[in-house]
């Protein structure tokens, strides 16, 4: 069978997914073998009390009333043996700022701050700028951080002195819908494998705004969160970076957190995301080129396949369907040789992905029905919102402050 260049054009354009699925798999197994295994338990509970590193964990708000006194207590039990909550109520229009006023009111490691509604990323700021910690965390105000997580952080962060931050292992809280399942499969299967292959190079694409801590130096030195960008975590990731410090993945720092449980509150999210993402790209394009910022190229690079990948698969599919419609010119089998090659290079991402992350939660393999499909909804999603994303993130004004309200967490 001769094939012509847009035969061979739509295979490269399939096959991708597959490509990536398989670097992040064998990038992954990597860190595992010489990273993940090194890793020992903390001991700063046998510390002197002088030695231990202060922690500030600021934890913005924006209308958290329905979660706060659930994630609260939780906090409250952190085994880290030297920490203080910093709750920024930003603007809420509920009662978030009487519940955080309530805490502060109850235990002397609370402290209440509040501001006008200026976004999460100003909120951060303010938070800063009253920590005392050596070290600066950053939550949600649904988020249930397990209760070892900040030692691992903390710890994470002192093995390497050039490192500024340490993102954390988000999973997901309510599984009540077949979509906060398959986002539980997602986070395992596919989020995970990509920190671990990005943690080769010391390099994060992005931190997870859940689940993360931060040098208080290194976030002074480079003037702490920008209040203008739409995703404040992937910024802050690439200002750490083109600054010259490493970010990392600490997979054993659970935190689990609400994800929206709707189609239309998950693709809004993802929207987000993938406008965040684009935006960030651009902020630093005249920068990345330097030579100082080699170990940047790869994850640049691999954002300008991806996409090229999703217009042009875009623009191909549109005409395949055209061909099929009008005389029956698709090439049946060879779509299909393609698809069973998709399928077995995400049921071997799934395989690995859930044995490496079923150490750290118990139970994984109870999602393995949804693991198995998520990579087609994954790329799908990608798809689309990188496709809507990028012209947002071009054509955005600014100057503006990054506001938003959160969709829906859960059902």
């Amino acid at each position: 069978m001769t094939l012509t260049w847009f035969d061979i054009l739509n295979i490269m354009l399939f096959i991708y997914p597959a490509l990536m699925a398989i670097y992040w798999s064998t990038a992954a197994s990597a860190y595992c073998a010489f990273i993940e295994a090194e890793f020992k338990e903390p001991f700063f509970h046998i510390m002197e009390p002088d030695e231990v590193p202060m922690v500030s964990i600021m934890i913005p708000c924006y209308n958290e009333a329905d979660n706060l006194d659930d994630a609260i207590p939780h906090l409250l039990k952190l085994t880290y043996p030297k920490y203080e909550l910093i709750f920024i109520n930003d603007g809420s229009k509920d009662n978030t700022g009487e519940i955080i006023d309530r805490w502060a009111k109850q235990d002397s490691r609370i402290v209440a701050i509040h501001q006008e509604n200026s976004g999460k990323a100003s909120a951060l700021n303010h938070g800063l700028l009253i920590a005392k910690g050596e070290y600066v965390g950053c939550i949600d105000g649904d988020a249930v951080l397990d209760y070892h997580a900040v030692d691992y952080m903390v710890q994470a962060l002192q093995s390497d002195p050039k490192c500024g931050a340490v993102t954390g292992n988000p999973r997901v809280r309510n599984r009540s819908t077949i979509l906060g399942c398959l986002q539980t499969s997602e986070f395992s299967s596919i989020i995970g494998l990509i920190k671990r292959a990005q943690s080769l190079m010391g390099t994060i694409f992005t931190v997870s705004g859940v689940c993360c801590l931060f040098k208080a130096d290194a976030m002074k030195e480079i003037g702490g969160w920008s209040v203008n960008m739409i995703t404040e975590d992937i910024d802050v990731s690439w200002k750490l970076q083109i600054s010259g410090y490493n970010v990392i993945y600490e997979p054993r720092a659970l935190c689990w957190t609400l994800m929206p449980e709707t189609i239309t509150g998950l693709f809004k999210q993802r929207l987000r995301w993938a406008q965040g993402g684009a935006e960030t790209i651009i902020k630093y394009f005249p920068l990345i080129w330097r030579f100082k910022n080699r170990r940047l190229w790869p994850m640049y690079v691999e954002y300008f396949v991806t996409a090229f990948w999703a217009y042009a698969l875009v623009i191909v599919l549109c005409i395949d369907i055209y061909l099929e419609l009008t005389d029956g010119g698709l090439n049946v089998p060879m779509f299909r040789m393609l698809m069973t090659v998709l399928f077995f290079c995400f049921f071997w991402q799934y395989l690995f992905s859930l044995y490496i992350d079923s150490r750290y939660e118990k139970g994984l393999f109870r999602y393995s029905l949804y693991c198995i499909w998520y990579p087609y909804v994954y790329w799908a999603l990608n798809l689309v919102t990188l496709v809507i994303g990028l012209p947002k993130a071009i054509f955005r004004n600014k100057s503006r402050l990054a506001v938003w309200t959160s969709p829906d967490r859960g059902v």
